[in-house]
């Protein structure tokens, strides 16, 4: 499975975006999908992730209430609504894609891997 990440920019403090994820090349019903960041000169971190089926998902404590992942299968598409940014918010956010029933939630348990958006927020 092909993934593109799109949809980020540059918002001042406080404002929101919406990342997508969109998929390609097979069907994306069976994938579970996370969210990771990278910011300049740092690890690359677990931002969010989301089941198959949408029914189950997870968020570091960072961005808990401010975030939420979701997805759409028939349109082969996973979002990330982006709320209340803050400037440690900017980075580098990738997504990832899984077979898996289960949600990993390590960057190292993901197979497939889109391109980055860059999202800044400005203080």
């Amino acid at each position: 499975v092909q993934l593109q990440a799109f949809g980020g920019g540059l918002v001042q403090a406080g404002g929101f975006l919406r990342l997508s994820c969109a998929a390609s090349g097979r069907t994306f019903a069976n994938f579970a999908v996370g969210w990771f960041r990278q910011a300049s000169g740092k690890e690359r971190e677990f931002v969010a992730a989301i089941s198959w089926s949408g029914g189950r998902t997870y968020y570091a404590d960072s961005v808990k209430g401010r975030f939420t992942i979701s997805r759409d299968n028939a349109k082969n598409t996973v979002y990330l609504q982006l709320n209340s940014l803050k400037p440690e918010d900017t980075a580098v956010y990738y997504c990832a894609a899984d077979k898996t029933p289960g949600v990993p939630l390590s960057s190292s348990s993901f197979d497939y891997w889109g391109q980055g958006t860059q999202v800044t927020v400005s203080s």
